[in-house]
C-alpha cells in the first residue's frame, strides 16, 4: 500500500500584492525552517470589495480577516497571514494568534510627487488617508490640511496620488518597503509626531485554536521582542474597548529589558479635539506583564478623559 505524501499546508491570504508578499514570505519561512510543503489560497475579502466608504463605517478592519477565518474553519486552509494592525483585538472563539514575526519599520510614511515633507505642503493641501488614527494625528500637526478618505490596496492608493487626486498620501512604511517601493517615500514620520497603530509593521499568523501540532510548530517562528511589544500595544486598545472607529495609536519600543509604551487617543467624531497622550514603561518578561503595561496606559488615558472621546456616536 503506497503512502500518500502529506497534504500541503494552505495559507489563506488576501489577493492584494502586499498580502501575497506577506503570505509568500511565511510560505518560504515554513519551507526553509521545517521543510514543509506550503501552498496559497488567494481570496477577495469584503474589505477589498467595499471601496466607496471608510472602513470604520462598514465594520472595521475585521472585514479583511473574516473570510480568511471562514476558510480556516471550513478546513480549506490551515493558517492565515495578516498585517497585525488589521487583526481585531479580540479574536473570535476558536481562533488563536500562533506567531508574530519580527517587525518591519513600524512608522508612517509621507508619499508625494511634489512635496518632500509635511512642512512643505501648502496651506489647505489635500492629503489622503483611510485611517482615523492618521486623521487625528495629521490634524494635530497641520490643522489647515484638507484630509480626504483614501481606500484601496497599496497600488490603487499610489495610482490615485499619481492621477493628481491628492497632494500627498500617508501609508505604512512597512508595506512600501516590503514591495520594493521604498523609493516612493518622501519622508518618514518620527514616532513622536505620528505614533503608529498597534501592531503596525508586524505580521501575525492565525490558526484554529485546536490546531495543536501546527500551533506548536509556528510558535518557533515567534520573534519574542516583537511579540511582547505588540501584545502591550494591543492591550491598550482592548482595555479601551478597541474598535476601528477609535483613533488610537499605541507603540512600544525596547530599552534594554524595559518596554516603553506610548499611546495617543483622538476623538473620531470631532477630530479637531486635542489628542490625549500617555507614556508608561516597565520591565516586561512575559505576556502578562505586557498586557499589564497596556492596561496601565489605557487607565492613564481614561484619567485624562478618554471616556469622553470614546462615547458612541
Amino acid at each position: 500500500m503506497s503512502h500518500a505524501a502529506p497534504a500541503p499546508l494552505l495559507i489563506a491570504t488576501r489577493e492584494s500584492r502586499l498580502a501575497l508578499w506577506q503570505a509568500e514570505h511565511v510560505q518560504s519561512l515554513l519551507k526553509q525552517r521545517f521543510g514543509l510543503d506550503v501552498g496559497l489560497l488567494g481570496m477577495t475579502t469584503r474589505g477589498d470589495q467595499i471601496l466607496d466608504r471608510t472602513l470604520s463605517k462598514v465594520g472595521g478592519k475585521g472585514l479583511f480577516v473574516k473570510e480568511l477565518e471562514t476558510a480556516l474553519e471550513e478546513g480549506r486552509a490551515h493558517l492565515a497571514v495578516h498585517s497585525l494592525k488589521d487583526v481585531p483585538m479580540e479574536l473570535p472563539d476558536g481562533f488563536a494568534l500562533a506567531a508574530v514575526l519580527e517587525r518591519e519599520d513600524p512608522r508612517d510614511a509621507l508619499v508625494s510627487n511634489n512635496f518632500a515633507s509635511l512642512a512643505e505642503l501648502p496651506q489647505g493641501a489635500k492629503v489622503g488617508t483611510s485611517s482615523l488614527r492618521r486623521v487625528v494625528l495629521l490634524r494635530s500637526l497641520r490643522p489647515d490640511l484638507q484630509i480626504e478618505p483614501l481606500r484601496g490596496n497599496l497600488d490603487t492608493r499610489l495610482r490615485k496620488l499619481d492621477e493628481g487626486q491628492y497632494d500627498a498620501i500617508v501609508l505604512a512604511a512597512a508595506g512600501l518597503k516590503r514591495l520594493g517601493l521604498a523609493g516612493r517615500i518622501r519622508a518618514v514620520f518620527d514616532t513622536s509626531e505620528m505614533l503608529p497603530a498597534a501592531g503596525q509593521g508586524a505580521l501575525g499568523i492565525e490558526v484554529l485554536a485546536d490546531a495543536g501540532p501546527l500551533r506548536a510548530q509556528l510558535a518557533e517562528l515567534i520573534h519574542r521582542p516583537t511579540w511582547l511589544s505588540v501584545h502591550a500595544e494591543r492591550a491598550v486598545s482592548r482595555a479601551l474597548g478597541g474598535s476601528c472607529s477609535m483613533p488610537l495609536a499605541a507603540h512600544a519600543v525596547w530599552q534594554g529589558d524595559s518596554l516603553h509604551l506610548s499611546a495617543a487617543l483622538g476623538d473620531g467624531l470631532d477630530t479637531a479635539r486635542p489628542l490625549l497622550r500617555v507614556a508608561v514603561q516597565a520591565s516586561v518578561v512575559d505576556d502578562n506583564a505586557a498586557s499589564a503595561l497596556g492596561e496601565e496606559a489605557a487607565a492613564r488615558l481614561r484619567a485624562l478623559g478618554a471616556d469622553g472621546y470614546l462615547a458612541a456616536p
